[in-house]
């Protein structure tokens, strides 16, 4: 039944882009967040939902798009030279069938990241962009949420529609996308235009704010809960009452305590220190052997190249014998350990000069958002920004949401993750929205026709 259900749902999509073709960049959007391909049994597996999807939406943009306002910004530029030495290192690739495994999906990512601004070139697409990505990774963490509620929650434990490890599916990258969307949501409620931000929206804001606070004590991802933190910090820019939004935040910490399962204390234990802790050690095993390999390697091993890592650690083992607790060195070999961290994902893989193109499209993504939101907020503030006080607040939500990202990344081998990767190609159609809009009021103030009243006394000393 629920492989019936999704197979109309995307036929039903397919069949609107005729009339519309922009909404097949929006099914191509849902298909590759929520994965309905891995939900079915019979027909989905047989649609090859993402390559239908996929083309569809290039071939709409190249036969009916009027291609107006359509912009190539340096970021795409960007992502496309990544794009480009990607390929030539999975040429060059320390295992190439492992290689060339990986590439099949981040060539993808890629391309649709550089391709997806081309066709946002109006606010109502970018919100509708916007919301099918968000509506679609809501689907997840909702249905998580409601297990984790019902006491289905824990590390490792099955929260979502497949038993899948990869992708949105695994539940450090849920925990940190799932923090990422709060700023998004926050903006839908209150500059939506798709649903009216009436109190049924704000209801749902509310429910799916909780379900993804949810996920990082659901899933016990401890960069879930580094996450949150990062949120409040960047939350402290934006309100007006600080002491009084700490004092709440630190009140529903206290009151959530009480509810939070042992085994959810036990892990985010491990936080303060990495003694005892063989993830941890693994971790900072990994990331030294990458900082060597990139020495003797400077442009990288290709995709999976830890798989040929070896290294040997001392990690500390305690036991307790009554009131005593003994200290013993237990010397650990490991091999094949993967990174645990975005930079170090970059690094191994791409090398130096990968890593610098990506420190560098995300850097700047962060730069951009934030002049966006320094310089409408000045125009809003002066009443030459109506009709457009929406600007500021989405770039301040797509900027803590890539902030968020970032933080989470240090721990995670998510570089090359879709969804961020479309929030990186929302970033930059904003950019080109904004320029354009610059242009457009520039060159309309300068055909305006010169006042014909006569110059006061002061209008008079400015012209001297």
């Amino acid at each position: 039944m629920l492989d019936a259900a999704l197979f109309l749902f995307l036929i039903v999509f397919l069949a609107f882009g005729f009339r519309r073709p922009y909404l097949w960049v929006l099914a191509y959007l849902y298909v590759d967040v929520l994965a309905p391909g891995k939900m079915g049994w019979t027909l989905m597996p047989i649609l090859k939902a993402s390559l239908i999807t996929f083309v569809a939406a290039f071939a709409g943009w190249l036969l009916t798009d009027p291609k107006h306002g359509s912009r190539f910004t340096l970021r795409q530029g960007i992502m496309l030279a990544l794009l480009v030495y990607c390929l030539w290192t999975t040429g060059n690739a320390d295992f190439p069938e492992a290689a060339a495994e990986k590439w099949a999906w981040v060539w993808k990512a890629l391309v649709f990241a550089i391709f997806l601004p081309l066709t946002l070139t109006t606010r109502l697409r970018m919100e509708a962009a916007l919301l099918v990505m968000l509506l679609s990774v809501s689907a997840i963490i909702i249905s998580a949420g409601i297990k984790v509620t019902l006491g289905g929650g824990g590390y490792e434990n099955q929260l979502f529609f497949v038993n899948d490890n990869s992708g949105l599916y695994e539940s450090s990258t849920l925990a940190t996308v799932a923090i990422c969307i709060i700023p998004i949501v926050l903006w839908f409620n209150k500059y939506g235009t798709v649903f009216t931000p009436d109190w049924r929206m704000k209801a749902f804001s509310a429910g799916l704010i909780f379900a993804c606070l949810l996920m990082p004590v659901g899933t016990e991802a401890r960069t879930g809960l580094v996450c949150i933190a990062v949120l409040l910090v960047l939350a402290l820019r934006d309100v007006k009452r600080r002491v009084t939004f700490l004092v709440a935040g630190a009140t529903l910490g206290l009151v959530a305590l009480p509810f939070l399962p042992a085994s959810y204390y036990e892990r985010m234990s491990t936080l303060g220190s990495v003694d005892g802790d063989e993830s941890a050690s693994t971790r900072i095993a990994v990331w030294e052997w990458t900082i060597d390999y990139a020495m003797e390697k400077p442009t990288g091993g290709g995709f999976d190249a830890f798989r040929g890592n070896e290294f040997t650690y001392d990690m500390p083992v305690r036991e307790k014998q009554g009131n005593t607790t003994s200290v013993e060195f237990q010397e650990v070999t490991d091999s094949g350990r993967a990174y645990h961290s975005a930079i170090f994902e970059m690094l191994g893989e791409q090398g130096w000069p990968g890593l610098f193109l990506w420190l560098w499209l995300h850097a700047l993504g962060l730069w951009h958002m934030e002049r966006l939101r320094r310089r409408w907020r000045k125009r809003q503030g002066n009443g030459e920004a109506q009709g457009r006080e929406w600007i500021a607040p989405l770039a301040t939500s797509l900027q803590y949401a890539q902030a968020i990202y970032l933080v989470g990344s240090l721990f995670q081998g998510i570089a090359y993750q879709p969804f961020v990767l479309m929030i990186v190609g929302l970033q930059c159609a904003l950019w080109s929205y904004c320029k354009r809009i610059e242009e457009h009021d520039f060159s309309t103030s300068r055909r305006k026709p010169p006042s014909t009243d006569a110059p006061g006394p002061r209008d008079a000393v400015a012209a001297g």
